[in-house]
Protein backbone atom coordinates (compact mmCIF):
# COMPACT_ATOMS: atom_id res chain seq x y z
CA UNK A 1 0.00 0.00 0.00
CA UNK A 2 1.41 3.34 -1.11
CA UNK A 3 2.23 5.83 2.14
CA UNK A 4 -0.43 8.35 2.97
CA UNK A 5 1.93 11.71 2.31
CA UNK A 6 1.50 14.53 4.99
CA UNK A 7 3.11 17.20 3.31
CA UNK A 8 2.95 19.99 5.95
CA UNK A 9 5.56 22.46 7.38
CA UNK A 10 7.72 21.17 9.80
CA UNK A 11 6.02 20.52 12.83
CA UNK A 12 5.77 21.89 16.84
CA UNK A 13 8.07 19.81 19.38
CA UNK A 14 6.24 19.28 22.17
CA UNK A 15 2.59 17.40 21.44
CA UNK A 16 -0.45 17.53 24.12
CA UNK A 17 -2.42 14.39 23.92
CA UNK A 18 -5.39 12.55 25.23
CA UNK A 19 -6.13 8.86 24.54
CA UNK A 20 -10.01 8.69 24.16
CA UNK A 21 -11.56 7.14 27.08
CA UNK A 22 -14.47 7.80 30.04
CA UNK A 23 -11.84 8.42 32.75
CA UNK A 24 -11.86 12.80 32.87
CA UNK A 25 -8.61 12.56 34.85
CA UNK A 26 -5.37 14.47 34.06
CA UNK A 27 -1.67 14.84 34.98
CA UNK A 28 1.49 16.20 33.40
CA UNK A 29 4.84 14.65 32.72
CA UNK A 30 7.75 16.61 30.87
CA UNK A 31 8.07 15.55 26.78
CA UNK A 32 10.77 12.93 26.12
CA UNK A 33 14.17 13.65 26.25
CA UNK A 34 16.60 13.70 22.88
CA UNK A 35 19.18 11.02 24.06
CA UNK A 36 16.05 8.55 24.84
CA UNK A 37 17.66 6.31 21.41
CA UNK A 38 21.13 6.03 23.06
CA UNK A 39 20.24 5.56 26.90
CA UNK A 40 21.70 2.43 28.70
CA UNK A 41 19.57 3.10 31.88
CA UNK A 42 17.23 0.05 32.74
CA UNK A 43 15.08 2.77 34.44
CA UNK A 44 12.07 3.59 31.84
CA UNK A 45 11.51 7.46 30.88
CA UNK A 46 9.65 10.02 33.38
CA UNK A 47 6.33 8.76 32.02
CA UNK A 48 2.25 8.84 33.49
CA UNK A 49 -0.74 7.32 31.86
CA UNK A 50 -1.42 7.43 27.86
CA UNK A 51 -4.81 8.95 29.21
CA UNK A 52 -2.78 12.20 30.66
CA UNK A 53 -1.72 15.39 28.75
CA UNK A 54 1.64 16.82 28.61
CA UNK A 55 2.10 19.88 30.30
CA UNK A 56 2.32 22.39 27.81
CA UNK A 57 -1.10 24.09 27.12
CA UNK A 58 -2.41 23.89 23.32
CA UNK A 59 -3.28 27.55 23.33
CA UNK A 60 1.15 27.85 23.83
CA UNK A 61 1.65 25.36 21.53
CA UNK A 62 -0.33 27.02 19.27
CA UNK A 63 2.10 29.99 19.15
CA UNK A 64 5.12 28.26 19.07
CA UNK A 65 5.60 28.54 14.87
CA UNK A 66 9.17 29.21 14.68
CA UNK A 67 12.39 28.69 16.33
CA UNK A 68 14.54 31.55 15.25
CA UNK A 69 14.44 33.92 12.18
CA UNK A 70 17.60 32.72 10.29
CA UNK A 71 15.73 29.21 10.04
CA UNK A 72 13.14 30.87 9.07
CA UNK A 73 14.92 32.24 5.98
CA UNK A 74 17.76 29.25 5.10
CA UNK A 75 14.98 26.52 5.57
CA UNK A 76 11.66 27.90 5.45
CA UNK A 77 11.61 26.29 8.52
CA UNK A 78 7.89 27.46 9.77
CA UNK A 79 6.03 24.74 12.91
CA UNK A 80 2.66 23.14 12.34
CA UNK A 81 0.57 24.09 15.10
CA UNK A 82 -1.34 21.30 16.71
CA UNK A 83 -4.77 22.54 16.44
CA UNK A 84 -4.03 22.31 12.72
CA UNK A 85 -2.36 18.93 12.86
CA UNK A 86 -5.22 17.62 14.29
CA UNK A 87 -7.60 19.12 11.86
CA UNK A 88 -5.25 18.10 8.96
CA UNK A 89 -5.57 13.88 10.82
CA UNK A 90 -9.25 14.11 11.43
CA UNK A 91 -9.54 13.95 7.25
CA UNK A 92 -7.56 10.42 7.13
CA UNK A 93 -9.06 9.42 10.76
CA UNK A 94 -10.51 6.50 8.78
CA UNK A 95 -6.87 5.14 8.00
CA UNK A 96 -5.23 5.82 11.40
CA UNK A 97 -8.21 4.92 13.84
CA UNK A 98 -10.56 2.29 11.78
CA UNK A 99 -11.19 -0.47 9.52
CA UNK A 100 -9.11 -3.64 9.23
CA UNK A 101 -6.11 -2.54 8.35
CA UNK A 102 -5.84 1.10 10.46
CA UNK A 103 -2.21 -0.57 12.43
CA UNK A 104 -0.88 -1.35 8.89
CA UNK A 105 -1.73 1.60 6.92
CA UNK A 106 1.21 3.60 5.86
CA UNK A 107 1.73 7.30 6.54
CA UNK A 108 5.15 9.73 4.71
CA UNK A 109 6.13 12.62 6.68
CA UNK A 110 8.37 14.84 3.83
CA UNK A 111 8.92 17.10 6.21
CA UNK A 112 9.50 15.85 10.34
CA UNK A 113 10.49 18.88 11.67
CA UNK A 114 10.94 17.83 15.38
CA UNK A 115 8.09 15.08 15.36
CA UNK A 116 4.90 17.00 15.86
CA UNK A 117 2.50 14.70 12.90
CA UNK A 118 4.38 11.54 13.49
CA UNK A 119 3.81 11.54 17.11
CA UNK A 120 0.10 12.26 16.64
CA UNK A 121 -0.09 9.86 14.21
CA UNK A 122 1.44 7.18 16.74
CA UNK A 123 -0.62 8.46 19.49
CA UNK A 124 -4.28 7.95 17.37
CA UNK A 125 -3.04 4.77 16.23
CA UNK A 126 -1.98 2.93 19.75
CA UNK A 127 -5.14 4.58 21.23
CA UNK A 128 -7.08 2.58 18.82
CA UNK A 129 -5.10 -0.21 19.53
CA UNK A 130 -5.79 0.12 23.22
CA UNK A 131 -9.37 0.64 22.46
CA UNK A 132 -10.16 -1.82 20.43
CA UNK A 133 -7.46 -4.92 20.31
CA UNK A 134 -7.27 -7.26 23.37
CA UNK A 135 -4.03 -6.47 25.94
CA UNK A 136 -1.96 -8.96 24.52
CA UNK A 137 -2.21 -8.19 21.31
CA UNK A 138 -0.47 -4.40 22.19
CA UNK A 139 3.00 -5.10 22.34
CA UNK A 140 2.89 -6.63 18.73
CA UNK A 141 0.25 -4.31 17.07
CA UNK A 142 2.18 -1.46 18.50
CA UNK A 143 5.19 -2.46 16.88
CA UNK A 144 3.21 -2.94 13.62
CA UNK A 145 2.18 0.60 13.91
CA UNK A 146 5.61 1.98 14.82
CA UNK A 147 6.49 0.19 11.23
CA UNK A 148 3.80 2.05 9.59
CA UNK A 149 5.45 5.55 9.81
CA UNK A 150 8.31 6.95 8.01
CA UNK A 151 9.67 10.67 7.50
CA UNK A 152 12.10 12.41 6.43
CA UNK A 153 13.93 16.12 8.29
CA UNK A 154 16.44 18.03 6.84
CA UNK A 155 18.29 19.52 10.08
CA UNK A 156 20.30 17.52 12.81
CA UNK A 157 18.75 18.52 15.72
CA UNK A 158 15.07 18.76 14.08
CA UNK A 159 15.73 14.98 13.03
CA UNK A 160 17.24 13.74 16.18
CA UNK A 161 14.24 15.50 18.59
CA UNK A 162 11.75 13.54 16.19
CA UNK A 163 12.97 10.11 16.50
CA UNK A 164 13.26 11.04 20.55
CA UNK A 165 9.99 12.07 20.64
CA UNK A 166 8.14 8.90 18.44
CA UNK A 167 10.28 6.69 20.92
CA UNK A 168 9.20 8.23 23.79
CA UNK A 169 5.36 8.05 22.96
CA UNK A 170 5.88 4.49 22.36
CA UNK A 171 7.60 3.98 25.82
CA UNK A 172 4.73 5.78 27.64
CA UNK A 173 1.93 3.71 26.17
CA UNK A 174 3.31 0.38 27.32
CA UNK A 175 4.55 2.31 30.61
CA UNK A 176 0.27 3.52 31.32
CA UNK A 177 -0.58 -0.46 31.42
CA UNK A 178 2.80 -1.54 33.27
CA UNK A 179 4.56 -3.29 30.42
CA UNK A 180 8.44 -3.39 30.84
CA UNK A 181 9.92 -1.51 27.98
CA UNK A 182 13.29 -0.05 29.08
CA UNK A 183 16.33 -0.27 27.11
CA UNK A 184 16.91 -3.39 27.77
CA UNK A 185 13.74 -5.45 27.00
CA UNK A 186 13.29 -6.68 23.22
CA UNK A 187 10.56 -4.02 23.20
CA UNK A 188 12.03 -1.07 23.14
CA UNK A 189 15.37 -2.63 21.37
CA UNK A 190 12.65 -3.23 18.07
CA UNK A 191 10.74 -0.20 18.80
CA UNK A 192 14.09 1.90 18.88
CA UNK A 193 15.19 0.31 15.66
CA UNK A 194 12.19 0.76 13.92
CA UNK A 195 11.99 4.58 14.42
CA UNK A 196 15.83 4.43 13.46
CA UNK A 197 15.17 2.96 9.74
CA UNK A 198 12.00 4.60 9.37
CA UNK A 199 12.80 8.39 10.28
CA UNK A 200 15.70 9.49 8.24
CA UNK A 201 17.85 12.62 7.68
CA UNK A 202 18.14 13.85 4.35
CA UNK A 203 16.95 15.91 1.69
CA UNK A 204 13.38 15.46 0.09
CA UNK A 205 13.58 17.39 -2.97
CA UNK A 206 16.67 15.19 -3.87
CA UNK A 207 15.88 11.92 -2.15
CA UNK A 208 19.50 11.77 -0.49
CA UNK A 209 21.32 12.19 2.90
CA UNK A 210 23.73 14.39 3.91
CA UNK A 211 26.27 11.99 2.49
CA UNK A 212 24.92 12.50 -0.74
CA UNK A 213 23.57 8.65 -0.31
CA UNK A 214 19.90 7.64 -1.27
CA UNK A 215 17.69 7.64 1.35
CA UNK A 216 16.73 3.72 1.87
CA UNK A 217 13.34 2.77 3.90
CA UNK A 218 11.99 -0.30 4.37
CA UNK A 219 8.70 -1.75 3.83
CA UNK A 220 7.80 -3.97 6.93
CA UNK A 221 5.32 -6.45 5.38
CA UNK A 222 2.98 -8.35 7.92
CA UNK A 223 2.98 -11.79 7.01
CA UNK A 224 -0.45 -13.40 6.19
CA UNK A 225 -0.10 -17.10 7.49
CA UNK A 226 1.47 -15.33 11.11
CA UNK A 227 0.31 -12.22 12.21
CA UNK A 228 3.19 -11.51 14.70
CA UNK A 229 5.77 -11.86 11.70
CA UNK A 230 6.93 -9.46 9.54
CA UNK A 231 9.30 -9.37 6.06
CA UNK A 232 11.51 -6.73 5.91
CA UNK A 233 12.08 -5.00 2.03
CA UNK A 234 14.42 -2.34 1.71
CA UNK A 235 13.41 0.47 -1.24
CA UNK A 236 15.28 3.73 -2.03
CA UNK A 237 12.53 7.09 -1.51
CA UNK A 238 13.47 7.90 -5.09
CA UNK A 239 11.89 5.03 -6.54
CA UNK A 240 8.61 5.81 -5.05
CA UNK A 241 8.92 8.97 -7.69
CA UNK A 242 10.19 6.90 -10.57
CA UNK A 243 6.68 5.02 -11.35
CA UNK A 244 7.90 2.42 -14.25
CA UNK A 245 11.56 2.76 -14.26
CA UNK A 246 13.55 -0.20 -13.12
CA UNK A 247 15.51 0.06 -9.87
CA UNK A 248 18.88 -1.69 -10.42
CA UNK A 249 20.09 -1.33 -6.65
CA UNK A 250 21.23 -4.58 -4.95
CA UNK A 251 19.05 -4.78 -1.31
CA UNK A 252 19.96 -7.05 1.68
CA UNK A 253 17.89 -9.95 1.40
CA UNK A 254 15.51 -10.37 4.98
CA UNK A 255 13.78 -13.56 5.59
CA UNK A 256 10.57 -12.93 8.00
CA UNK A 257 11.14 -12.75 11.86
CA UNK A 258 9.02 -12.11 14.65
CA UNK A 259 7.99 -8.45 14.55
CA UNK A 260 9.69 -7.76 18.28
CA UNK A 261 13.10 -9.54 17.22
CA UNK A 262 13.66 -6.70 13.70
CA UNK A 263 16.63 -5.37 15.66
CA UNK A 264 17.98 -9.21 15.81
CA UNK A 265 17.86 -9.70 12.33
CA UNK A 266 19.54 -6.64 11.13
CA UNK A 267 22.02 -7.55 13.39
CA UNK A 268 22.89 -10.87 12.35
CA UNK A 269 23.12 -9.29 8.23
CA UNK A 270 25.56 -6.61 9.68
Amino acid sequence: MPPTALVTAPPVATSVYERRSTDSRFGTTTAPTRDILSSNDDTPSSVVSYRWKIAMSKPYVDRLVVKSRHRVKRYGEVFTPRSMVDRMLDLVSGDLEGGQAFVDSTFLEPAAGDGNFIVAILQRKLAAIGNYSDASAWQRESLFALASIYAIELLGDNHRDAQAALLGEFVMFHASSGTPCSPRTDLYRAAAFLVETNILRGNTLTGRTPNGDEIEFSWWTRQADDPTMVKREPFTFNSLREDGTFDFRVYTSYEPCPVRHVHKKARSHA
